[in-house]
């Protein structure tokens, strides 16, 4: 199926669909990990530092992720999205679909991953619990879209790896 359909299939917690957001817009389309994830949590701290640059640049941040909507909006509400767009995906067919796969060992437990999930714990006070909401193997990605295409994509190589927000933003806004 085309990425433009499954955009359409997308239906958001506002009511709408990612294709018909990103008809007006740049849609910064975020596939999270599940919410027990350190580096998840992570995201959605640093990201939740971007709200006013998502904003003035007329960026919509749309989350999808494993979990009910209730549930999804506890977390979001604990690192600072009041008023986030998010798709709920339990099945991970949108995963799927944007060619996001399971994570292998090394991916999600390997040397690199416990080294920053340690840096992150240290830094952030970020710490992984036992709670996994989702599928603990489902990788991330991050998605840029405009009028139902994918302008830029970050594709987690491991589960630890942070994409440059920064760059990703500035390399599709106009």
């Amino acid at each position: 199926m085309p990425l433009a359909e499954t955009m359409k299939k997308m239906k958001t917690s506002d009511g709408s669909d990612v294709f018909t957001i990103s008809e007006n817009n740049l849609v910064f389309l975020v596939f999270l990990r599940h919410f027990g994830c350190v580096f998840c949590r992570e995201s959605l701290i640093d990201l939740s530092k971007k709200i006013e640059t998502f904003r003035e640049m007329g960026i919509i941040p749309v989350f999808v992720h494993m979990t009910d909507n209730e549930t999804a909006i506890s977390y979001f509400q604990q690192y600072h999205w009041e008023k986030v767009i998010h798709v709920s995906d339990p099945e991970t067919s949108f995963y799927h679909a944007f060619g996001l796969v399971k994570g292998r060992f090394n991916q999600l437990f390997g040397l690199k991953t416990l080294v920053r999930g340690f840096e992150v714990a240290a830094t952030k006070g970020v710490f992984p619990t036992l709670t996994t909401i989702g599928d603990g193997f489902q990788m991330p990605g991050i998605f840029l879209i405009k009028q139902g295409k994918v302008l830029e994509s970050f594709i987690h190589a491991h589960a630890s790896d942070k994409p440059d927000y920064d760059s990703l933003i500035r390399c599709c806004s106009y």
